[in-house]
């Protein structure tokens, strides 16, 4: 069972995320911390401790925007330690996926936060250090609670996972703060790889979603989308220009200027060749 620190600068927000992780039956332990300063101090405590200490913890679930130093400035500190614990990323904002997991941050969970989304992160940081994920005796993840006691949320695949699986094959579902939306895969002009997120852009945006660009890739051959590059994934309707400049390749797509790797340009040239001549 897991020993957490909860940090967040915003009360309710933290005791919120105190609440759920408590409420998880994996959970032995959950402390929050208001500051980066209260917060470095505790997981100091933890480590000086030992792994079998009092104050030992296992994982941090740590907001990024807070005053003073950011989440992302307390994981670069933690991960100086022998034995630092896992982190844990809880925040509002989309585009600090590819920084977090630079920093090998077990999972990214953004806000609001959903019990099933979060009982996944708890799920992934037990997997990571090995942990049984089964819950106490004569209590089941799901199980309505006995009298007094806290909803215990059932563990489940995130809902782009689910859906992505399940939904009709020309739509993928994207989720933002808790509203689950269906694109359309046709609408999807290319895709960028953020650590295990990969990036969807349309032309009226984009949208961050919980499964590698490989995995796509392998899905959406068919649909015509090819690989230009280890971060990028395109669908091949939507090139406006190939560019050969100076012993580079790349490819304009709307507004966005591509680079294509060497491994890629002449495959790409081919495709794009025989796409023209019909």
């Amino acid at each position: 069972m897991l020993r957490v620190l909860a940090v967040d600068d915003e009360k309710p927000l933290l005791e919120e995320l105190l609440y759920l992780l408590r409420s998880d039956p994996r959970v032995r332990s959950a402390e929050g911390a208001s500051d980066a300063t209260e917060a470095l101090r505790r997981v100091t405590r933890a480590l000086e401790s030992g792994p079998d200490g009092a104050d030992a913890i296992d994982v941090v679930f740590l907001d990024i925007h807070m005053a003073g130093l950011t989440g992302l400035d307390i994981a670069r500190l933690l991960a100086g330690f022998a034995r630092p614990p896992l982190i844990v990323f809880v925040t509002a904002h989309e585009g600090f996926a590819v920084q977090a997991f630079d920093l090998k941050a077990v999972d990214y969970v953004l806000k609001p936060v959903r019990p099933e989304r979060l009982a996944e992160a708890v799920r992934r940081a037990c997997e990571q250090l090995g942990r049984s994920e089964e819950s106490p005796a004569g209590v089941v993840a799901g199980d309505a609670p006995m009298a007094g006691g806290p909803a215990v949320p059932a563990p489940r695949r995130p809902v782009a996972e689910v859906t992505v699986a399940d939904r009709a094959p020309d739509q993928i579902a994207v989720e933002l703060g808790g509203v689950t939306r269906f694109v359309a895969i046709a609408d999807i002009s290319y895709v960028e790889a953020q650590g295990d997120y990969a990036r969807l852009h349309t032309d009226e945006g984009s949208h961050l979603v919980r499964i590698p660009v490989s995995t796509l890739e392998e899905r959406w051959a068919a649909r015509g989308f090819v690989r230009i590059h280890r971060r990028h994934l395109v669908a091949l309707a939507r090139i406006d220009e190939l560019r050969l400049e100076a012993g580079t390749t790349s490819v304009r797509v709307g507004t966005a200027e591509l680079q294509v790797s060497r491994r890629h340009a002449r495959e790409l040239r081919e495709l794009l060749m025989r796409q023209a001549t019909g």
